[in-house]
């Protein structure tokens, strides 16, 4: 019954009355916006310069010059995870980490970044050098002990570890946004750069 239905809708006759109105209509008509098409492919920067509403743009410019946008916030990926941020904030990070206590960080994958009135995503990362995140290690140390326990039933088989994974604590020291929207940087390649 399925294909004696789909044999009739596959008739000359059927599918000449489904692409007439298509002939009709100008190609000019049904593409008229064939440019946002053209480069599918955004970064942070081409993103920032194609928002349509420059004064969206001006607000924020004039918020960072007079610094009353607040208290800022940012997402950062460090160490293959991703931690919301603001200004006095202390994170952990599991496992093994190179710095040493009292090393200064400027935290360079910024992922988002914002105000209680406007936020700056990154597509996939912030343009280098817009946001500046800096912090400081404070503490290495071992986490809780940890049980890892295994059994088989009926088997006799029971197997206990323990064990303590490395631990470092990173306070948040300042979030700033250094430079203004819409200008390149004097270091800013032309090139998008992805990590």
């Amino acid at each position: 019954m399925f294909l004696k239905q789909l044999a009739s809708l596959l008739k000359p006759s059927t599918i000449t009355s489904l692409l007439e109105p298509l002939k009709t209509a100008p190609l000019t008509a049904r593409w008229n916006n064939a440019a946002a098409f053209t480069n599918l492919r955004w970064n942070s920067t081409s993103a920032a310069a194609a928002l349509s509403d420059k004064n969206a743009i001006e607000t924020v410019n004039k918020q960072v010059e007079t610094g009353s946008e607040g208290r800022l916030f940012a997402v950062v990926q460090l160490c293959g995870k991703q931690f919301k941020i603001t200004s006095g904030d202390i994170i952990v990070v599991e496992g093994y980490w190179p710095p040493e206590n009292g090393d200064r960080l400027r935290l360079d994958k910024v992922l988002l970044a914002g105000s209680k009135d406007f936020s700056l995503i990154g597509r996939p990362l912030l343009t280098p050098g817009l946001v500046d995140v800096q912090a400081t290690i404070i503490e290495k140390t071992l986490s809780h002990t940890r049980t890892h326990f295994r059994k088989k039933r009926r088997k006799q088989y029971i197997r206990i570890n323990f064990y303590r994974a490395q631990q470092t604590m990173i306070r948040i020291n300042s979030i700033d946004i250094t430079r203004k929207l819409g200008e390149a940087s004097a270091n800013d390649t032309s090139e998008a750069r992805f990590f």
